[in-house]
């Protein structure tokens, strides 16, 4: 099995077509302080499987603090058919609706892995405004969190 891609985003879905459709994506975020939860975050991956590939596989999440920590994990049970006469494989878009605790600023990590085996480590950049320079809001932008 291959990852093709992981990655942050405001919002995702499936056409009923089959098309994986994704909106904001982003690796940075700014809080106004920490403690804190970034609600409703997307997280999105894709994975190709092939013939070999059929079955059961788990597929684990682990978000990490810059620390090496986890904060939170979980892991789900994949099952791959057989691909479509003539294909070369499937497509596996997973797409996860997830709330993220941020405890201090730094950079943090998602980890994936597939079958306990380690397929990526997806960066988020979270700063503080005092600490945002790479990051900064715009004089628009509301207080608080924002992504």
């Amino acid at each position: 099995m291959h990852l093709q891609f992981a990655l942050f985003a405001d919002a995702a879905n499936v056409s009923q077509e089959g098309k994986l459709n994704i909106l904001g994506v982003f690796d940075a975020l700014q809080v106004a302080g920490l403690p804190s939860i970034h609600p409703r975050c997307t997280f999105v991956l894709r994975l190709k499987a092939t013939g070999e590939d059929e079955g059961d596989h788990e597929v684990g999440l682990a978000w990490v603090n810059p620390e090496g920590a986890v904060l939170w994990s979980s892991t789900g049970h994949l099952q791959v058919g057989p691909a479509p006469e003539g294909a070369d494989g499937v497509d596996l878009p997973l797409i996860a609706q997830l709330d993220l605790p941020l405890d201090q600023p730094g950079l943090y990590r998602m980890q994936v892995s597939v079958d306990g085996t380690e397929m990526a480590l997806v960066p988020m950049h979270v700063a503080l405004p005092a600490l945002a320079g790479a990051f900064p809001l715009a004089p628009s932008a509301p207080q608080g969190l924002v992504s």
